[in-house]
C-alpha cells in the first residue's frame, strides 16, 4: 500500500503567471489558482504549479553551473509539429540535442529542459 500520492509537481521560477500560461497552453490544462507567488495548472495527469522565487537562476543545462532542477518528459505523436507548437507557446530549442530524431529537448520560458519524445520511447518504461 502507498503511502503517500503524488499531489502536484512545482516548477521555480521569477514570473509563475507566464510559465503557468505556457503549460496550460502546451498541456491544456487551466488555471485553478493564481496569487502573486503562486499558480495551479490542472493538467489531465494532475497538477504542476508554479512559485515565484525571488532569486531564482535559470537553469543552466547542459552545463552544470545551475542544476536544471526538474526535468519533464512528453510524449508526443508529431515532432517536429510538437517542437515547433512549444515554440510558438514561448519555449526555446536547447542548444544540445542527443537524439533529434526520437526527443527533442526544449527550455520553457523560466529555463527548465523539457523533452518531447515518441511513444515507443516509454514502451518499456512503465508497463
Amino acid at each position: 500500500m502507498a503511502v503517500a500520492h503524488l499531489g502536484s509537481i512545482t516548477l521555480d521560477c521569477d514570473n509563475p503567471e507566464t510559465l503557468a500560461a505556457f503549460w496550460r497552453d502546451l498541456l491544456d490544462g487551466e488555471i485553478t489558482y493564481s496569487s502573486e507567488k503562486f499558480v495551479v495548472v490542472k493538467i489531465a495527469q494532475g497538477l504542476l504549479t508554479m512559485m515565484r522565487v525571488s532569486d531564482h537562476l535559470e537553469p543552466s543545462w547542459p552545463g552544470s553551473a545551475v542544476p536544471k532542477q526538474l526535468h519533464l518528459d512528453l510524449v508526443v505523436a508529431d515532432l517536429d509539429a510538437a517542437e515547433a507548437e512549444a515554440v510558438r507557446l514561448g519555449a526555446r530549442i536547447a542548444s544540445e540535442q542527443f537524439a533529434p530524431e526520437q526527443c527533442r529537448v526544449l527550455l520553457d520560458p523560466a529555463g527548465h529542459p523539457f523533452c518531447l519524445s515518441l511513444p515507443q520511447n516509454f514502451s518499456r518504461v512503465g508497463g
